[in-house]
């Protein structure tokens, strides 16, 4: 539930009562005797998962209180949890989104997405396909939000056009699936790349924290790992669209010079499109051939080997190298202006750079604490389940707890306990951490679980009824398809043998 309004009762009674649950824990409660940093880091936990939950104050503002509790309660260090902050992964996030504002800036956003649909055509699935595919693809490396505002316009153009030459009784409930398949795969595609979608974002950076011994989880693993989950559950969620929403009669009279006419008013591709375009292939091909591939027999060595300490460079180093590079390249056709300027970059989402900080922060806490090692203790009966059936088990508990709680926010208070948890019954807490950070985009059920909802709820052309029935079934399908993917591929290509614990978690067991 991102930018929800909620209710200012709701918000005003959590703001009173979450600190006195929180008081109440630290003066009456001591989870472990020997060790009150447990009790203190919990305290500071439930406050501010219920200021999240019911947003009490701005999400940012409540990422900012280990900065004041963990020093004042002995937790962490002021210095400590302040380079919690900002980190290489934070300047992955910036990176590539001033990358894609720049492609706003230019309207490279609009003509990539135009272009796809004049590549699928015109019949009632290409239309769909062709909606959904744009979406997905301009979501693995922009905002979710931004991705489906852009593509809302055009959706609502080819909607009024399409009623206009078929009529709408012809169209039926086909604009209610055109318009959940936009959302859907805003969040689908997000989920093939850790700069998709901030949940992504949020694991590489926690698990980095907690594990600290553990290998780098690179842009080209999680790609190689997530492509095959975003393929699937997108290709089932336009199966299911098209199946339920597709118009009850066949479509007579419509051309793809619709679409070509949609093009032309974007006139020419202008020089700086074109530069934005060289540079967002890029910085994408940098990504992914970074470190190189290495599943099982096969090994190619990234670009990054070329360099005496290639280890110093990260997915960060690359983003904002190119991001930098816009800074740069002067415009050709505004003279004295370059292709991004500060006034768009002004832009940036600080705020979710903050929510950031706040999970890292709070992940640092429970690890220095040894709440995440208390956890995981508490939960050591689930030891005897096989792990399959627990992964499905935590897979669906975040598919459905994020229609009604910020994705970011939940992830960042999950992966902590998982983590403990997986110490605890001695399994990789890869196997645990990677499904349930997936499932934070399973959310598509309810207009407040994802702007990308919201945003298709506020046109007035479908009924919350239509996003849940919808929604459910495509949670079920996510649901199954995280489990098993990451069961049958992502074992392989994270190297995860669920028979044995990795020594790079060992060492954290040593943290009380």
């Amino acid at each position: 539930m991102q930018n929800q309004p909620g209710n200012s009762k709701v918000r005003l009674a959590a703001l009173i009562i979450a600190p006195l649950i929180s008081l109440s824990l630290i003066l009456f409660s001591n989870l472990a005797p020997d060790n009150p940093k447990i009790t203190y880091t919990l305290a500071i936990a439930i406050l501010m998962a219920i200021w999240w939950v019911t947003e009490a104050i701005p999400l940012a503002a409540t990422a900012l209180l280990p900065v004041v509790l963990f020093p004042v309660f002995g937790v962490v260090d002021g210095k400590t949890v302040s380079a919690m902050y900002f980190n290489h992964l934070i300047f992955l996030f910036l990176g590539g989104f001033l990358m894609a504002l720049a492609m706003e800036r230019w309207n490279l956003h609009k003509r990539i997405a135009i272009k796809i649909l004049m590549f699928f055509g015109v019949s009632p699935g290409r239309i769909l396909m062709g909606f959904m595919f744009a979406t997905a693809f301009l979501s693995m490396w922009m905002s979710n939000t931004a991705t489906t505002m852009m593509m809302i316009p055009i959706a609502l153009s080819i909607i009024y056009k399409l009623e206009e030459i078929l009529g709408k009784a012809k169209l039926g409930s086909y604009s209610i699936g055109l318009l959940l398949g936009i959302a859907y795969s805003a969040s689908i595609g997000g989920i093939a790349t850790l700069v998709g979608t901030p949940p992504n974002l949020s694991f590489a950076r926690i698990i980095s924290i907690i594990f600290p011994a553990m290998p780098e989880v690179s842009f080209a693993d999680w790609f190689i790992f997530a492509i095959w989950i975003t393929a699937l559950v997108f290709l089932a969620a336009w199966l299911l669209l098209f199946l339920m929403y597709k118009p009850p009669q066949p479509w007579d009279g419509l051309k793809r010079e619709d679409f070509r006419q949609e093009y032309q008013l974007l006139g020419k591709a202008s020089p700086e499109e074109k530069i934005v375009f060289v540079l967002f292939v890029s910085m994408a091909l940098l990504w992914v051939f970074r470190t190189g591939f290495h599943i099982g027999p096969v090994n190619i060595p990234g670009w990054s080997q070329w360099f005496t300490h290639p280890g110093y460079i990260n997915d960060g180093t690359v983003a904002i190298a190119v991001a930098l590079i816009l800074f740069i390249i002067p415009s050709s056709s505004r003279k004295g202006e370059r292709i991004m300027n500060w006034e768009t970059a002004s832009r940036l989402p600080w705020h979710i750079v903050l929510l950031f900080g706040g999970g890292f922060a709070l992940a640092k806490g429970f690890v220095e604490s040894g709440l995440s090692i208390w956890f995981g203790e508490q939960l050591s009966s689930l030891s005897g389940t096989h792990p399959m059936v627990l992964v499905s088990m935590i897979v669906t508990m975040m598919s459905f707890l994020t229609e009604l709680t910020s994705n970011t926010a939940t992830t960042e208070m999950i992966l902590p306990i998982l983590a403990g948890l997986a110490v605890s019954i001695q399994i990789n807490p890869l196997l645990l951490m990677i499904p349930v950070t997936l499932a934070a985009s399973l959310a598509f059920m309810l207009p407040v679980a994802t702007p990308p909802n919201a945003i298709i709820f506020g046109t007035g052309h479908l009924r919350i009824k239509d996003m849940v029935k919808t929604g459910f079934v495509l949670n079920l399908v996510g649901i199954a398809t995280i489990t098993l993917v990451t069961w049958f591929w992502g074992t392989v290509v994270f190297n995860i043998d669920v028979n044995s614990f990795p020594e790079w978690a060992q060492a954290v067991t040593s943290v009380r």
